[in-house]
């Protein structure tokens, strides 16, 4: 919330430190001047260097858009053999090995920017893939860290998932609930309630998963989660 000056102020308050004020700056001018030329430079070298990483991140968004590609190509039924004309490979840790190598290469190539950041993310979900969790965990952790909040709350659900795969619910529990409570656009709260619903359910704690399907039933009733939810709630009964 902003703070605003308070009106009651007396007059002759405001008066004096105004005052006082202009004083300082016609007795320090030559101060004053070099302080404007200093803001001035900095906020020179704060848009130059904006103008730079929006570029190197346009590049890291091309570089992105063709390991993305890879990452969806389709994989062979078993037995069928590769062709030229079209990407394919034979497994799902085949293909993760392969885009892997794509997307760690973007991730510390521009590692400050945004589709850097994505690139970090999509490094993290194909070394699931190909098994190595510590890896994976790692990864996703970093950019769990990032001040990019929508590639940040995505990486948050991948490494609940990686906790609930690894024997630690109590891990994934939390992010489910801190996702709930600080919801994104790419991962609502009821995408995080209603994964945490799942995961008490598996965890046979019947109470807390009905609890939460109430929750969202009675707050978005009409939406696709409370019928998701109500479905849940019956099913439990």
């Amino acid at each position: 919330m902003r703070s605003y000056t308070r009106h009651q102020l007396k007059q002759d308050s405001f008066r004096t430190s105004t005052t006082e004020t202009i004083s300082w700056a016609v007795e320090h001018r030559s101060k004053v001047t070099a302080a404007v030329v200093a803001v001035v430079v900095i906020l020179a070298v704060l848009i130059g260097g904006w103008a730079y990483v929006n570029y190197r991140d346009q590049q890291a968004s091309s570089e992105l858009a063709g390991a993305i590609q890879k990452y969806n190509a389709p994989i062979r039924p078993a037995g069928t053999p590769a062709t030229p004309e079209m990407l394919s490979f034979g497994s799902i840790q085949e293909r993760a090995k392969a885009a892997n190598a794509d997307f760690t290469h973007i991730a510390g190539k521009y590692s400050f920017t945004q589709s850097g950041r994505v690139a970090r993310y999509f490094a993290g979900i194909t070394l699931h893939e190909m098994g190595d969790n510590a890896a994976a965990e790692k990864d996703l952790q970093d950019v769990a860290d990032s001040r990019y909040q929508e590639i940040a709350s995505l990486a948050k659900l991948a490494l609940a998932s990686i906790y609930h795969d690894t024997n630690r619910d109590p891990q994934a529990i939390e992010i489910y609930k801190q996702l709930a409570d600080h919801p994104t656009v790419s991962v609502g709260k009821s995408t995080a309630q209603f994964l945490l619903a799942s995961l008490y359910e598996e965890d046979n704690q019947p109470d807390q998963a009905r609890k939460l399907y109430q929750q969202m039933a009675k707050e978005n009733p009409s939406s696709q989660a409370a019928q998701m939810a109500t479905q849940r709630l019956q099913a439990l009964k």
